[in-house]
């Protein structure tokens, strides 16, 4: 089960690096779902994570306070609104328009329903 585990981890982190360069792309929730999958497999790749100088404290507020900071928040938001302006411009049916506004609605919902700092 172990092997599992990190082999799931290091998917979701290639998933992840990937994320980096390509704009529509997400990296922290990958790095979440590697950071969960190394600790059950690989303590020393789960504290590599949670240590990362980029990547750690995003992981580490999420883990411990559900936390998602502003500056994610709105560069999540301005990715949401480009990628429909995308698709409107690329005259998506509407349908499929209608479909993919309800759902990122939701996902801003969700974003800006999560506290933008751990609690003290």
């Amino acid at each position: 089960m172990r092997a599992i585990w990190f082999t799931a981890g290091l998917l979701f982190m290639a998933l992840g690096m990937l994320g980096v360069p390509l704009p529509l792309l997400p990296t922290v929730p990958f790095l979440l779902l590697a950071t969960f999958c190394f600790a059950r497999s690989s303590p020393r790749l789960h504290n590599w994570l949670i240590t990362h100088p980029t990547y750690g404290r995003s992981i580490r507020d999420w883990n411990e306070h559900g936390a998602i900071s502003l500056k994610a928040k709105r560069l999540a938001t301005l990715t949401i609104v480009a990628s429909l302006a995308i698709s409107i411009a690329l005259s998506i049916p509407v349908r499929a328009l209608i479909l993919q506004a309800v759902v990122l609605c939701f996902v801003m919902l969700f974003l800006w329903s999560r506290p933008s700092r751990p609690s003290r």
